[in-house]
């Protein structure tokens, strides 16, 4: 437990201050950012299984086509997760990006209790109601539904879930899901650098660096999520959850600059009070 906290912490404090880093190599499109990030993460991870001797499940994955499967879904949830916060992050969403980080713990608990057949008690349910209505009155100051916010939370928490019943651990499990879609970034870098499209080529030194560090930066948070989330309930992941979005929202305010109204802070104050009335709660039953 203690081991699978600690994880956790640490993965959401990297994705907290992400938004520094995409934002340092703003001047190269999201969707080439993302296919940088699968195939230096992809060269990391083969460096680590080489160095500790662990290829062996690869083969034996040959054999159990299911497995393969929930990992193709899980890849493409990863990846297209990837690609919405990118954009947002570049394109000036990043509050709104937080609040999808914000409502995901409650994504959880709502998966926890839709699949994993988790009980939720009545204080649980009405943080999930206050959620929804906090989600509501964003929608309808700004006039249309925070997509934004509501694909992260969804797509992450139904990534989250998956590997949290993978079959594979989280170095193997990370690897085979950059292993998936390896092929398709490497088609897709081949078909930019013949049109002349390769925004790698032209950038400057210090943007190339960065986009080659895409590797550890990108799978080291997701290795200790992965194995954090293995280890420990995902009502206790969903509390950890609050630090990477707490720092998201603050750079989002202090230092980009972003429009923060009234009225959107009261939505966000109805989706805080939810997690604070599901995190006092839970903290309530446990003393």
């Amino acid at each position: 437990m203690r081991t699978g906290i600690l994880s956790a912490a640490l993965a959401f404090l990297c994705w907290g201050l992400f938004p520094l880093y995409f934002r340092a190599i703003s001047e190269i499109p999201p969707m080439q950012i993302l296919v940088h990030r699968v195939l230096w993460s992809l060269l990391f991870l083969a460096i680590i299984l080489t160095v500790r001797g662990q290829w062996k499940w690869l083969m034996q994955l040959r054999r159990q086509p299911k497995v393969m499967g929930s990992f193709f879904v899980s890849a493409l949830l990863l990846s297209g997760n990837w690609l919405l916060y990118i954009w947002a992050v570049n394109n000036g969403h990043v509050i709104e990006a937080s609040l999808g980080y914000f409502i995901n713990p409650l994504v959880n608990v709502m998966l926890g209790y839709l699949v994993l057949k988790e009980r939720l008690r009545p204080v649980q349910w009405s943080a999930i109601g206050l959620a929804a209505l906090g989600v509501m009155w964003l929608t309808w100051q700004a006039g249309h539904m925070p997509w934004i916010a509501l694909l992260l939370a969804a797509s992450f928490g139904a990534y989250g879930l998956m590997r949290k019943t993978a079959a594979l651990g989280a170095l193997e499990g990370l690897s085979f899901e950059t292993l998936i879609l390896f092929p398709f970034a490497m088609a897709y870098l081949a078909w930019l650098t013949l049109q002349g499209d390769n925004a790698f080529l032209t950038a400057s030194a210090g943007t190339q660096w960065l986009l080659v560090a895409a590797g550890p930066i990108t799978a080291i948070p997701l290795l200790l999520f992965a194995s954090g989330a293995r280890k420990i309930p995902l009502s206790v992941l969903g509390l950890l959850q609050y630090i990477g979005p707490t720092i998201q929202l603050s750079l989002g305010i202090f230092l980009f600059q972003e429009v923060f109204t009234v009225e959107r802070l009261i939505g966000f104050v109805m989706i805080w009070s939810a997690l604070a009335l599901y995190a006092g709660e839970g903290w309530y039953r446990r003393a």
